[in-house]
């Protein structure tokens, strides 16, 4: 079973929307966090190592990641899918946006 990790700014629109979409996969195990400090859940080493890859909303929390969590990233894949902070949880657009930009990612079963 493969570990992936959505990670957006706050933990509460995009990233929590990305974890509900493929929480429903039997080939996956799915969580969310933030990189800002006031995250509803902040990005830990301890859910960065748990991860198999790692799923970023913009560049800049790739950025922020890499730096905070260089020692343990250990090689794992870090995908950074450019989807701005403009959409509400579950909504519609955006859940089409995260199946599309992450079909070549994570293949169904």
């Amino acid at each position: 079973m493969k570990k992936v990790l959505f990670v957006c700014s706050q933990n509460r629109l995009r990233s929590p929307t990305a974890e509900l979409v493929f929480s429903s996969r039997s080939d996956l195990e799915v969580a969310s966090a933030g990189t800002n400090n006031d995250a509803d859940n902040p990005v830990t080493s301890e859910l960065v190592s748990w991860a198999d890859v790692i799923v970023v909303m913009e560049k800049a929390h790739r950025a922020k990641v890499q730096k905070r969590f260089r020692a343990v990233l250990n090689g794992k894949k870090l995908i950074c899918l450019d989807i701005p902070d403009e959409f509400e949880f579950m909504d519609p657009m955006l859940v089409k946006l995260l199946q599309t930009r992450l079909a070549r990612y994570l293949p169904s079963c």
